[in-house]
This record gives structure tokens, C-alpha cells and sequence, in this order.
């Protein structure tokens, strides 16, 4: 934030004073705290703004480059992978189905739009129909459970009784989210681990935001009622 837009002489912060009394100068602060955060806002809209005509000019080139292409691979390998092996829970899957979703996406590159998201959220929608695909072709391949995406923090040395009542927390949290129909486990995936925003899920699901919105507010209230029949049925 530029704090140099909060600053204002001694003569016009005086004037505010006498002139309006202290409420006044409460208004006059909160204005120049909003000022000073409308200034950060447009900061972060433009460097993003400035990210996305980068990334749309290196798409450009690789609809004729492959090293261009190369250099998306490179920057979401890792993210699809990870999405990938925690839906089909085995490393020889996951790394053959990570190869086919870029195998597709230069294949077809030619006929991206930009939507005005993310490049990523094109290769999440082709993993995601490569992913369906394979449960379909291979029902018996279980899928990992939600539990093993919980990766103990090994920097901290908490307290054993703060640890063991912290698993027992996340444990129960697991077993309910995996009560949950698939579409809506993966709904948990994509927002709480992989971090994608409404629009971006919605382009894997073939969704609008507002049914995303919908499905995240109904799986909510779901995970709630779990919780709340667990709690009444241990009261019995």
C-alpha cells in the first residue's frame, strides 16, 4: 500500500476538526484509508491485468512454437499432476494421465479462446474429462482418499495433547467430506486445495459461477447436517 496517500498537512487535518468536530475527522480518516486502499486494489488489478497479457502473448506463441509451449508445460505440470493423482490415487496413472492432458491441450491449442481466465483453468476442464474418462473405463480403481491430502506439518513440535485432539478434528472432518457425493468432493479439492476460484471450477465442471456458488453453499450446508445428526446421535 502507498502510505504516502494517508498523509495530509497539519493545517487541513485542524480544519477538519474545527470544522466538523471529531466525527468529522473519524469521516476524513476513514476517507484517506479508503483512498489509500483503492490506490493498493488498482495496484494488484494491473500487475494481474499485466500477468494475463503475458500469458496470452506466450499462448500465442505456442500455437506455432513448441519451446513456448514448453514453457507452459513447465509452469503447470506440477499443479494438473497434483489434481490428477489425488483423483485417481496411483503415481503411474497420475503421470500418464498428466502427459495425455498436454498431449490434448498442444494438440488443440490452436482453438483456445482466452475467456479471460487463467491458461490453467482450460488444462484442469481437459484433466477433469481425462479423469472421468478413466474412472469409466476402469471402475474398480478407488479413488485416494481425501484423508491422505493432509500433510503434517513436521516444522512445529506442538503439544500431544493439541495434536492428537487437532487429528481427531481433522479425521472427523475427512470422514464427512468423504461422505460426500464425488462431484462435491471434488468441488472441496479444487477450492481448499488446489485454490481455484468459482470461475476456474466452473470451467472444469462446465458450470456458471452462480451454480458453483449453489453447489459450494449446498455441500456446506450438507457437511453441516452430517455433523449435526453425528452430534445428535451421540447424545441418544
Amino acid at each position: 500500500m502507498r502510505f504516502e496517500n494517508l498523509q495530509w498537512n497539519r493545517r487541513e487535518r485542524m480544519k477538519c476538526v474545527f470544522r466538523n468536530g471529531l466525527k468529522g475527522w473519524a469521516s476524513f480518516l476513514l476517507a484517506k484509508v479508503n483512498q489509500a486502499g483503492l490506490v493498493y486494489n488498482q495496484d494488484m488489478a494491473a500487475e494481474q491485468k499485466q500477468e494475463i497479457t503475458e500469458e496470452i502473448a506466450l499462448i500465442n506463441e505456442a500455437r506455432t512454437n513448441p519451446d513456448a509451449f514448453g514453457m507452459l508445460y513447465e509452469r503447470y505440470v506440477g499443479k494438473i499432476y497434483n489434481y490428477v493423482y489425488f483423483r485417481v490415487g496411483n503415481n503411474d496413472d497420475a503421470e500418464d494421465l498428466t502427459a495425455k492432458v498436454f498431449f490434448k491441450a498442444l494438440k488443440n491449442i490452436a482453438g483456445y479462446r482466452h475467456m479471460g481466465l487463467p491458461f490453467s483453468a482450460w488444462l484442469y476442464r481437459i484433466a477433469h474429462n481425462l479423469v472421468a474418462n478413466h474412472h469409466r473405463d476402469a471402475v474398480r480403481m478407488a479413488q485416494m482418499p481425501i484423508e491422505d491430502l493432509v500433510i503434517p506439518d513436521q516444522s512445529r513440535t506442538a503439544a500431544p495433547e493439541a495434536s492428537m485432539s487437532k487429528k481427531q478434528d481433522s479425521d472427523y472432518l475427512m470422514s464427512l467430506i468423504n461422505r460426500l457425493s464425488p462431484q462435491k468432493k471434488e468441488l472441496i479439492i479444487l477450492k481448499f486445495v488446489e485454490k481455484l476460484s468459482n470461475d476456474e471450477i466452473g470451467v472444469i465442471f462446465g458450470k456458471t459461477e452462480g451454480a458453483i456458488k449453489s453447489l459450494y453453499h449446498r455441500t456446506l450446508t450438507e457437511l453441516k447436517e452430517m455433523a449435526k445428526e453425528d452430534s445428535l446421535d451421540r447424545n441418544l
